[in-house]
């Protein structure tokens, strides 16, 4: 069931038909799954502070309802490691085109997935796991369900994918958590389900899985036209 404070970020974000990546994150933290520690900072001392109490390396993305594509205009800047480069990046990004303020987040490490979903007209929300990053679209490598999703799906579709071997460990690497992968892929599926007459699709990419859990670290929802 959705919380009221989901409720408000998904009418809040009405008006320019989606939902920007800090209001993404905080429903996504309020439904239980793993985001990383950040804040939406309207001034360069606003960030400042948040990565200075949080600690360097972090990354700076712009929030703005004009740009859906940050990586397109240049709106992520990634490995600050001192507040002098992070207020170079701050002045950058104001100057991109309707600037809201600056995302600003701890780093975090890992092999990227994708964890996506569409709201089809027929069979309502269906899930995509996949090999993420930049490479997605190119390798294609990716499993889809219709949710809501169990153990036993998510343990299906994880060894349909190519890159499968990595997430086990390959050649000396370490496993990335499956128990954590999974129980994410689920927590995600259950959301839809109270978020199917809201959505249109909802993308997450990268996820980050690593030995240590999953973390979403982008993320973006297109809501539907029409209720």
């Amino acid at each position: 069931m959705l919380t009221e404070q989901m409720k408000k970020i998904i009418t809040d974000a009405e008006s320019s038909g989606w939902v920007m990546e800090p209001e993404a994150k905080a429903l996504f933290r309020e439904a239980g799954l793993p985001v990383p520690r950040f804040a939406w900072a309207k001034t360069v001392e606003a960030a400042a502070g948040f990565a200075n109490d949080t600690g360097y390396p972090v990354v700076a993305k712009i929030v703005s309802p004009k740009v859906v594509h940050k990586s397109d205009v240049g709106g992520v800047v990634a490995g600050i490691r001192s507040e002098v480069e992070l207020r170079n990046a701050f002045e950058r990004l104001r100057g991109l085109d309707g600037f809201a303020g600056v995302l600003v987040e701890e780093m975090v490490a890992g092999i990227e997935m994708i964890l996506g979903a569409k709201n089809d007209a027929q069979f309502g929300p269906v899930v995509l796991l996949g090999m993420g990053g930049t490479g997605v679209e190119v390798y294609n490598d990716v499993a889809i369900r219709m949710a809501p999703l169990d153990e036993r799906d998510v343990a299906d579709m994880l060894p349909c994918l190519k890159g499968y071997k990595l997430l086990k460990g390959y050649r000396g690497q370490p496993a990335v958590d499956m128990a954590a992968l999974s129980e994410t892929v689920i927590g995600f599926s259950r959301l839809l389900m109270d978020l199917e007459p809201y959505f249109e699709s909802i993308d997450i990419n990268p996820l980050m899985c690593s030995p240590e859990g999953c973390v979403i670290a982008d993320a973006r929802i297109i809501l539907r036209k029409e209720k």
